[in-house]
């Protein structure tokens, strides 16, 4: 994947990017998202991005944090998830050994879609939409325009049970949206994160590797 953007104007305006929809909304409609454009992007340090709820998985107490760092649109992320990560849940995450946070990044505004959609419903089915997106990334990035791709990534969250009334609002919430995008620019630059998926290890930078290379640095931190 492509180095991170840099600074939130070229977030904001990535983001923004070709949201706003004339009229009615039909189905299957790009969501008319009023994003803050790079002309205001200043305003993002107003923006309180406290509401935004982290996603963590396993024991909060465990003597090992991971935060990863995605896009849902990464090709790598996608390879990540459909594979080591789940040994890592299996092994670490469901055994008490790591908390687990996962954190989007926004490369482009189908990244951010199928961020809306994944925490529609809450934490309680984060992941398993969030599974959903990864496993058929390559069909629903691939479906045609902007319009079509919301269509997809509305089946995904139909699939998981989410309503299509509630699915239309996730999607139409701008103050959400607006407030991810400055909570991933916060993160961001927190630590320093130039490319997807890129991983915190108990404050330590690390970069996407095999599972048997995570399992070594995982467990040299369970020895000290």
């Amino acid at each position: 994947m492509t180095r991170l953007m840099s600074g939130v104007c070229a977030a904001i305006a990535i983001a923004a990017g070709s949201y706003a929809l004339m009229g009615p909304r039909a189905p299957g409609a790009v969501p008319a998202l009023p994003l803050i454009s790079a002309a205001n992007a200043e305003e993002v340090a107003e923006i309180d991005t406290s509401t935004i709820v982290e996603m963590v998985q396993g024991a909060e107490d465990a003597p090992i944090t991971l935060i990863e760092y995605a896009s849902y649109t990464c090709p790598h992320c996608a390879s990540f998830h459909n594979d080591t990560y789940k040994q890592l849940k299996a092994d670490y995450i469901d055994t008490g050994k790591v908390k687990f946070i996962y954190r989007e990044v926004y490369f482009d505004r189908y990244g951010l879609w199928a961020s809306m959609i994944a925490r529609c419903a809450g934490p309680e089915k984060f992941f398993g939409i969030s599974d959903l997106v990864y496993k058929g990334q390559s069909e629903w990035t691939k479906a045609g325009g902007p319009a079509e791709i919301v269509g997809e990534l509305s089946k995904i969250g139909s699939i998981a049970g989410i309503g299509k009334d509630t699915l239309d609002a996730c999607l139409q919430d701008g103050t959400k949206a607006q407030t991810l995008v400055a909570w991933y620019q916060e993160n961001a630059e927190e630590h320093g994160i130039q490319s997807t998926p890129s991983f915190i290890l108990n404050g330590e930078l690390v970069s996407n590797q095999s599972y048997a290379d995570f399992k070594k640095l995982l467990d040299a931190e369970l020895e000290g």
